[in-house]
């Protein structure tokens, strides 16, 4: 869609329009991962991107709902309704809040984020951890004892530029329930920016998701946003069928994920369930003070960072950046010099998941552990020990 001069960058402040104009310049041309580029000072965010692990669980009560669902069908739905219910949070929350989209800040190797959610559903805790620097990627872990819900994953993200801001995210995500021995392999939406050619960055998906259990269930999740030519923002659809037979439909969703959408009984074809994102409210998450945090926790680490942004004292912001990207070159000369590495804290490397590897196949995916530094799992004696 053609935009005129009057149009480009009108979200953006008239001081800083002039850097604006050369940051879109300077992506258009850029041919590598855009994630290695500058942003302009008044797109960085005060958030490291290990914070945003939280946002799977931040409906607690929906995350645990399937474990006390006996009907293998029923139960399937209700994780996959609880995957849609995180999409707002995960995609669209930040430029709610914020008006636009921002550039998180990029975690460091060793960085963490711990908390907890405490409310109906007991209490649900996450850990979230920067396992590798480079390629950058953040594992997590997610549960409640109470329920004997487990979710752990792990995800890179490499950007290009094509039209628009494209990220793939490069990951999964395994949902464990207890009472059932079940697990439920998640694939990650493609991601692109809209908005760029105005000043108001947003995120919208895009492509195809997948949803695999070891119970015999696939449920398929099509993204269509509103695009260049036009179509509802944040549209999607999705079904939920037995494995293999992708005609043979037991559910249809369909709506917005930054809104609303419907559950359908795709036999009976009547309304079974339906989802307001927009409604539904969000469990604060309980961090430790900055005071009493661990000095690898975000927001301890990042504090001095954190509070120039918010002031626009930009120079304050890349000194205390630098500050800390030197220690961290310094502390990766000295590991290689003794020839070892980071010990992580909370997950280990594994070279073959032979679960992953079966449930992947039957949705067409496939890891890409030389993208990610290996497969990340979440190891229990490291975390008893780190507690």
């Amino acid at each position: 869609m053609p935009s005129s001069s009057n149009d480009e960058g009108a979200g953006i402040a008239p001081q800083n329009k002039g850097s604006w104009s050369s940051f879109l310049k300077s992506i258009a041309s850029f041919s590598g991962d855009l994630s290695s580029l500058t942003a302009p000072p008044f797109i960085l965010s005060t958030t490291s991107l290990t914070e945003f692990s939280s946002y799977w669980a931040e409906h607690p009560s929906i995350f645990v709902a399937p474990a006390n669902e006996p009907d293998p069908a029923k139960r399937a739905l209700l994780v996959l309704k609880w995957f849609l219910s995180t999409l707002k949070q995960q995609y669209a929350s930040r430029s709610e809040k914020l008006g636009t989209e921002k550039k998180p800040l990029n975690p460091f190797l060793g960085e963490l984020f711990l908390g907890k959610w405490e409310d109906a559903a007991g209490t649900t805790e996450l850990v979230s951890e920067q396992v590798s620097h480079h390629p950058p990627v953040t594992a997590y872990c997610i549960w409640n004892n109470q329920h004997g819900v487990r979710l752990q994953g792990y995800n890179a993200q490499k950007a290009s530029f094509s039209r628009t801001i494209h990220v793939k995210q490069i990951g999964h995500a395994l949902l464990h329930l207890d009472k059932y021995d079940e697990d439920y392999f998640i694939t990650l939406p493609a991601i692109h920016i809209e908005g760029l050619i105005y000043g108001t960055p947003f995120v919208e998906l895009n492509k195809t998701t997948y949803i695999q259990s070891t119970s015999g269930f696939t449920a398929k999740v099509d993204y269509s946003g509103k695009g260049w030519i036009g179509g509802k923002k944040n549209s999607f659809t999705a079904t939920l069928y037995p494995e293999g037979k992708e005609k043979d439909l037991l559910y249809e969703i369909s709506g917005q994920w930054t809104d609303s959408f419907v559950i359908k009984d795709a036999k009976a074809k009547k309304e079974v369930d339906a989802y307001n994102a927009k409604a539904s409210r969000t469990t604060a998450l309980t961090v430790a003070p900055v005071e009493s945090q661990h000095p690898l926790e975000s927001r301890k680490a990042w504090r001095s960072v954190a509070a120039a942004i918010e002031k626009g004292n930009m120079d304050v912001t890349s000194n205390e950046k630098s500050k800390i990207e030197n220690q961290q070159r310094d502390l990766r000369k000295t590991e290689q010099s003794e020839g070892r590495e980071w010990e992580r804290r909370y997950f280990t490397r594994v070279q073959h998941d032979k679960m992953l590897e079966a449930l992947e196949r039957k949705v067409g995916e496939r890891s890409e552990p030389d993208k990610t530094g290996g497969i990340w799992r979440f190891d229990p004696k490291k975390a008893q020990s780190a507690s």
